[in-house]
């Protein structure tokens, strides 16, 4: 009965120890800084431009939009004349949180909407932001 009791001991001694230990792993992960991601640290207009510009392209949004022609989609600056003319919110229209106010066709907005869930669905605040910014620098 006695080495049962003090290998019960023994082995409830090992259980608190090591959960110490992990308690300060856990501790010393939570305490290291974390590195932001790169879409994070965007501090001035120009980045916001260039993110913009590169997230437009990559996104291929320049297939159906270019700064001064319609090609499948308005170009970038009628849509930016429609959003200045009824202060709308292109960042919201990109999150899918209002309706298209530039080109209301059903069949293009139907278009729109799927390349939209495809290309933007992703992206975070900071990144349509971004994209917003580079649109509107577009005159």
């Amino acid at each position: 009965m006695k080495k049962s009791i003090f290998i019960l001991g023994l082995v409830a001694l090992f259980f608190v120890s090591c959960g110490e230990s992990k308690k300060d792993e856990v501790k010393k992960e939570v305490e290291a800084p974390v590195e932001a991601p790169a879409s994070e640290k965007v501090k001035t207009t120009d980045d916001y431009l260039a993110l913009g510009k590169e997230l437009f392209t990559s996104k291929t949004c320049v297939t159906c939009h270019q700064p001064d022609a319609k090609v499948i989609g308005p170009s970038i600056k009628d849509i930016n004349k429609k959003y200045e003319e009824t202060n709308g919110n292109i960042v919201a229209f990109l999150k899918g949180e209002t309706p298209a106010i530039v080109d209301t066709d059903p069949g293009q907005v139907a278009i729109m909407k799927a390349n939209l869930d495809g290309f933007v669905k992703d992206l975070t605040n900071e990144e349509l932001a971004a994209l917003a910014v580079y649109m509107g620098s577009i005159k």
